[in-house]
């Protein structure tokens, strides 16, 4: 795949001026391991949890929409609302997606954000307001139902702004603090799943029951949706931060001296460079959720089915990755694979997730038994959170630090298209 082993001899450019030793002076590693080595400390850990906090924002507003998928469904029971929900959802995030790759360079990550996040937080607002005023439990009102796909669209534009903001600005940074976002976006999933269990076990599930609930999971993200905004405009004044932020500004003007601005021929150039250095992460990204987005969660609630466990073998199941997604996105920080090849050949490899979830439909009856289905859905969510952990914590250290935050938000355009394709796949594959 031609991979380079120049993750460490780019991951940053300059030497911090207090050293007293010129860039020049130092290997490329030896300026690395100086710059890092000279960083403010991340004092009681609080950069690492407001980007936890901040993985895990993104994700909940559209884990809100899916979860109470099945109030939607009883409120207008003549359209398929988890599928219309998912095309709204990934079409919404993946064009603003593209506008922001090409465009990265003219716009703020601070001010995409921000203005993200209050997207979020307004369309999670919409629903229960709407459900409040307007539907009031009745069924059929399909005009309810239009302003709550607009309300996902909208919802969509604002994960492709503080996706791509979130995970590019945690790509100038160490790779821990990309591993923290990921993990809370596992912890998303978690969260998502208790919230459910909790429902189903206190809640009646009629009709009353079930609008319950869905009030329960959009009050829930709104209120982290608030939380995420302070951390974040709280993040960008932490010391830590700063320092790193500091370093890109001068080796952005370190890389124009003596060149025109970065605009039009240039700025193309310097992107297909970029996208040219993490391709092949891009594709182990878009295999990882072609693979998981074509078996869960559509196999998990549909396919399979348990006489002991009934209607809690698919919210057990779901629970099960949720929970093995946070373990592999957690992973990294105590083991952090670093060749890339075996990475990627490791996303080629999740394809044997096809023949061996179509045994437990097919196979021999014990493979058709809770246990070995339970495994498989486990493995599939922890090698799911490892990998990606791994590929997006060692995709933007392929190019200097100026450059990082583009190679983070081209990763998740990656991950977006895998996103996409896994959910048509879903539709078609054998089971």
């Amino acid at each position: 795949m031609g991979f380079t082993n120049e993750n460490e001899d780019q991951r940053r450019l300059l030497t911090p001026p207090e050293s007293g030793v010129s860039d020049e002076e130092l290997p490329p590693a030896t300026r690395a391991s100086a710059v890092i080595a000279a960083a403010p400390k991340d004092r009681f850990h609080i950069a690492y949890i407001v980007y936890f906090t901040l993985g895990m924002g993104f994700l909940l507003p559209w884990n809100a929409f899916i979860t109470a998928v099945d109030y939607f469904s009883y409120l207008y029971p003549a359209v398929p609302v988890d599928r219309v929900f998912s095309v709204a959802y990934t079409v919404s995030c993946l064009l603003p997606l593209l506008l922001i790759v090409g465009w990265v360079h003219l716009s703020s990550s601070f001010v995409r954000i921000n203005v993200g996040l209050a997207i979020f937080t307004a369309s999670l607002v919409v629903v229960p307001v709407i459900d409040a005023f307007y539907v009031r439990n009745s069924r059929e009102i399909y005009g309810a139902f239009y302003v709550t796909v607009g309300a996902v669209i909208v919802s969509g534009v604002g994960d492709a702004l503080v996706q791509g903001g979130v995970i590019g600005s945690a790509g100038e940074l160490p790779e821990i603090y990309t591993q923290a976002v990921f993990s809370g976006t596992a912890a998303s999933g978690v969260l998502v799943s208790a919230m459910r269990i909790t429902c189903k076990s206190i809640f009646p599930q009629n009709a009353v029951g079930l609008r319950n609930s869905a009030n329960l999971y959009f009050a829930v993200t709104t209120v982290v949706m608030i939380i995420c905004i302070i951390c974040y405009n709280v993040a960008n004044r932490l010391p830590v931060v700063q320092y790193y932020q500091n370093i890109k500004l001068q080796a952005m003007k370190e890389e124009r001296v003596g060149t025109s601005p970065l605009t039009g021929y240039a700025w193309r150039s310097t992107l297909w460079g970029i996208v040219g250095r993490v391709k092949w992460y891009g594709f182990g990204i878009v295999l990882i959720y072609v693979v998981t987005l074509s078996i869960f969660p559509g196999y998990i609630t549909e396919d399979v089915h348990s006489e002991a466990l009934k209607d809690w073998y698919p919210i057990i199941l779901i629970t099960g990755y949720n929970v093995f997604d946070l373990v592999g996105k957690a992973l990294p920080a105590v083991y952090r694979l670093e060749s890339a090849n075996v990475a990627v050949g490791a996303c080629v490899a999740r394809l044997l997730f096809y023949p061996l979830f179509l045994g437990c439909l097919h196979g021999p009856q014990f493979f058709r038994t809770e246990i070995p289905v339970m495994v498989l859905t486990c493995l599939l969510g922890l090698t799911n959170g490892y990998f990606t952990s791994i590929i997006m914590m060692l995709g933007p250290k392929t190019v200097p630090i100026q450059h990082s935050e583009i190679a983070g938000i081209v990763l998740v355009l990656f991950l977006v298209i895998g996103l996409a394709v896994g959910s048509v796949v879903s539709w078609f594959w054998v089971i």
